[in-house]
């Protein structure tokens, strides 16, 4: 297994032979489709579009890359946004983690056959380069879901949107830009997308702040309705103390406000929809069909718990599944005991559409 700092990014498609998958450079989001926020987010940080790889995933017996266009096939497709703290992993099939989700979400139903992962552009800061900050990975989300609608086909209401850790954060974002601005764009047409269908979110990593680790906050939290206590008690998890809330500022969560001062990660609902700070003022209504999956024994279940009480006060369409020994991004240890039971949860979900 090659190095984590090693693996493929944003910058070329390495060879996919022998991986059962299919890159594709997806062209960066139009300019006129970067509006309201998203738009002054993109010029303080200086952040323009790119083009990105993405990688496609087939179900077995199938190609990787669904045949075009699929507008009328009807059938569902996979967005998928991996995990690594928005400074690790990759899309690309050699990557640890990502590819075994990917493939084990394929095979759960034959209404969905394939899954597209985006390779969106990893955030770091001191002391390496500072580059690809907040909303860098966000226009690259945008960027996939909107190749899936404007190049391949696909209905909005069949896309999946899903993501691990992260990507999970990710993926909450990206479906707040597509919810709040649905049919908007700037002086020119077309409009953005429709928001997907579905939201699909592992272990979603939802507070890169420590309001849910602050000794201060530990016993009266704002907001909570829950004794917090995951980040210190679930001390045997993958996810160190720094990554936890106890070592904060976490490197990921420096790298990711970037210009913006950790500040942003206490109130902005785009990088931290579960954050218990008074000054966050969120909203969840209007977003599709969600199911979140958490581990009993991971360190952000507290916040975990916090967006899936947020969401379930906002929006009625919400699945919670727990798995009671679960670390974080269990689904992606396929040794662990409760992996199978999660996909088959997963499974149960979509075929109840």
């Amino acid at each position: 297994m090659r190095p984590l700092m090693q693996c493929p990014d944003c910058r070329a498609i390495p060879p996919t032979t022998g991986y059962n998958a299919e890159g594709v450079w997806i062209n960066g989001v139009p300019p006129h489709l970067i509006i309201a926020e998203l738009a002054i987010f993109a010029s303080v940080a200086h952040i323009t579009p790119i083009r990105i790889p993405g990688y496609w995933y087939g179900r077995d017996g199938t190609a990787p890359k669904p045949i075009i266009p699929v507008s009328h096939s009807g059938q569902k497709v996979f967005l998928y946004l991996h995990g690594g703290a928005y400074t690790l992993l990759s899309a690309h099939p050699s990557s640890p983690f990502t590819p075994f989700i990917c493939r084990n979400l394929v095979q759960l139903t034959a209404d969905a056959p394939h899954l597209l992962a985006v390779e969106y552009r990893l955030s770091s800061t001191h002391p390496l380069p500072e580059q690809h900050p907040f909303p860098a990975a966000l226009l690259d989300a945008l960027a996939g879901y909107i190749h899936l609608v404007d190049v391949m086909g696909y209905d909005p209401s069949n896309i999946i949107v899903a993501g691990d850790s992260a990507g999970g954060n990710l993926a909450l974002a990206l479906t707040r830009y597509l919810v709040e601005n649905k049919g908007r764009a700037g002086t020119d047409t077309p409009t953005l997308p429709a928001p997907p269908g579905h939201l699909l979110l592992i272990s979603p990593r939802t507070d890169l702040s420590n309001s849910h680790a602050d000794t201060h906050l530990m016993f009266n939290p704002p907001g909570a309705n829950r004794e917090l206590t995951s980040a210190y008690s679930n001390d045997m998890d993958v996810i160190g103390d720094n990554l936890g809330g106890k070592g904060y500022p976490s490197y990921p969560s420096l790298a990711y406000v970037g210009p913006f001062g950790l500040g942003m990660a206490l109130t902005n609902r785009y990088i931290s929809p579960a954050s218990l700070h008074r000054g966050l003022h969120i909203s969840f209504m209007g977003f599709p069909r969600t199911l979140i999956v958490a581990g009993g024994a991971e360190r952000y279940l507290d916040q975990i718990c916090t967006l899936r009480d947020r969401m379930m006060r906002d929006e009625g369409q919400v699945t919670y599944y727990e798995e009671p020994d679960g670390i974080h991004d269990f689904i992606g240890f396929p040794s662990h005991p409760g992996c199978r039971a999660a996909l088959d949860a997963i499974g149960d979900w979509l075929a109840r559409d």
